[in-house]
């Protein structure tokens, strides 16, 4: 007997005790992109889909990304020099390291971003998510910026 009033309904057998099959729609797929109350998206959650929004930010991030090395590679060539330190330094190694970390790096920020996509940034009403827009307009930025430089140097 359970600590509710009337009888017990359950078969007996808990499905949470088994083991989804590693071909499974869940496991494939996922179920939860949201929570199913209101009150609860109020508060920090996790979520096992993701929107095809958050998709395309990512992709287009990534593609701006491996945008602006392969135009600062160029622009090197042609006489400008990498003004951030960090991807200064791993230039020094040649251009095929300064493309994979400057991709290496990308890539791990936005996953970890992902990753707490709805959590609140330092218990403000401001999601994590919104560091997907803080790094898309800069790199649309910069990579805009360099265009414009590739385009003088034709």
């Amino acid at each position: 007997m359970n600590s509710f009033s009337g009888p017990e309904r359950r078969s007996g057998r808990d499905r949470r005790h088994r083991q989804a099959s590693i071909f499974s729609k869940s496991r494939l797929a996922g179920l939860r992109h949201r929570p199913r109350r209101r009150e609860d998206r109020r508060k920090a959650f996790s979520v096992d889909r993701h929107s095809p929004r958050t998709l395309v930010v990512i992709l287009l991030i990534i593609l701006l990304s491996i945008s602006d090395a392969a135009l600062t590679l160029y622009l090197i060539g042609h006489g400008a020099a990498e003004i951030n330190p960090l991807m200064r330094y791993f230039l020094h190694y040649g251009p095929g390291v300064f493309f994979i970390v400057k991709y290496l790096l990308t890539s791990l920020s936005l996953f970890i971003i992902l990753i707490y996509k709805d959590n609140f940034i330092f218990e403000t009403r401001l999601r994590v998510k919104i560091l997907f827009w803080a790094a898309l307009i800069p790199f649309l930025l910069v990579v805009a910026w360099e265009v414009i430089l590739f385009l003088l140097t034709i």
